[in-house]
């Protein structure tokens, strides 16, 4: 059996977690965790018999106590109750599922615990990877990427020594947008940003995925788990998302990993590592596929993408005012505050303003998110 805690239950990749957990009698999961979606996490902690559930929410944490008195669940709440969900004694891995930079303590208190981490919350590395991948060599704890293009690189270099590469080639969809030029998508609507072609994702991601500001977080994730420059990593607009990244060796050859898009897979992946297990997804069948297509990501449109390397580039806390800008610049988006092209200008005018940190702790990096989003309230478009 193996003991497993859920950070993020109720999310996409979370309740696809479940799945997982609910099609595999030895996978147990001894702790989950939510934001505040109490109506689904009271079905999972019926279904699923957990010893701990989180509701980061607090007033929400304690309507549920009320709803499960007749379960044997301990019901926690905030910070402190991610903590101990994170650090479980019971669990053999922590996958976490959660949005935000409220991902980066749990994750450092799953490692000091010398839990594995099955990793799908962007921000944990794009703004505390100088912690992150330390403290897990340290602490002997595998990191293990969740996301599809990171599982892919992953697995492309299975059995391969990481000093033969050459370059890693990161795939995008292109998203709902790809071929058009800036001046189009100045009209564009939240519902027409929520209509991506490939995958199943929560608005969020969605919103990131058609601004191409997601494959800027996942260059940073790049360069953090697989410990490559910037100039190392490409990124390639391939719209069928059949390949889901791969790695160029100093050789020439090329070793990728195809699928059908489902993230299934990769979380499945990371949580049997290094086993693989059946899966009941669609299969990809080449014959009938008939061909794919590849291009340059177009930078000047996706100005959220370009930004993104020049964060790495600059490295130190600019990481993390790239992703809090973003945060809250599609907040702001799906609320219908400002357009799509506004994601990027913000994202570009707090960087522009920042006051650099180099090698930034904790505590410094959650003073940057929240100086960024001052900074954003100053914000006027021109």
């Amino acid at each position: 059996m193996k003991n497993i805690t859920v950070l993020g239950s109720t999310g996409s990749i979370g309740t696809q977690t479940m799945d997982i957990v609910r099609g595999n009698p030895d996978l147990k999961a001894v702790a989950i965790a939510a934001g505040s979606n109490i109506v689904l996490l009271e079905k999972q902690i019926r279904e699923f018999t957990p010893d701990i559930a989180v509701v980061y929410d607090e007033k929400k944490a304690d309507e549920l106590k009320k709803k499960v008195t007749d379960m044997p669940v301990r019901i926690l709440s905030g910070m402190e109750g991610m903590l101990e969900a994170a650090s479980y004694e019971k669990s053999d891995i922590v996958v976490t599922a959660m949005v935000g930079m409220i991902g980066i303590r749990p994750t450092i208190a799953a490692i000091n615990a010398k839990k594995d981490i099955a990793l799908a919350n962007k921000e944990t590395l794009v703004t505390a990877g100088h912690i992150i991948m330390p403290l897990a060599k340290e602490r002997g704890v595998k990191i293990l990427p969740v996301d599809s293009e990171h599982s892919a690189i992953f697995q492309s270099l299975n059995g391969e020594n990481k000093e033969s590469i050459e370059s890693i080639i990161l795939t995008a969809s292109g998203g709902p947008f790809r071929g058009r030029k800036k001046s189009e998508l100045d009209a564009v609507k939240v519902e027409d940003a929520l209509k991506h072609p490939n995958w199943s994702m929560g608005r969020k991601i969605t919103i990131d995925s058609a601004t191409m500001v997601n494959k800027g977080l996942e260059v940073m994730e790049v360069r953090w788990l697989f410990d490559v420059p910037a100039e190392k990593i490409k990124v390639i607009v391939h719209p069928q998302s059949i390949i889901h990244s791969g790695v160029e060796f100093k050789d020439g050859a090329v070793i990728a990993q195809m699928g059908m898009p489902d993230m299934k897979l990769p979380i499945q992946y990371a949580l049997f590592y290094p086993h693989r297990r059946y899966l009941n997804t669609k299969r990809l069948r080449l014959d009938e596929l008939g061909s794919m297509t590849f291009e340059k990501p177009d930078m000047d449109t996706f100005k959220g993408l370009k930004l993104a390397f020049d964060a790495v580039d600059i490295g130190g806390s600019m990481p993390a005012v790239f992703n809090a800008a973003n945060e809250k610049a599609v907040e702001l988006f799906l609320d219908r505050r400002i357009g799509f092209n506004d994601i990027a200008d913000i994202i570009e005018y707090a960087m522009s303003r920042h006051r650099m940190k180099n090698e930034p702790s904790v505590d410094e990096i959650l003073e940057t998110e929240r100086e960024t989003i001052e900074i954003i309230k100053e914000f006027k478009k021109e």
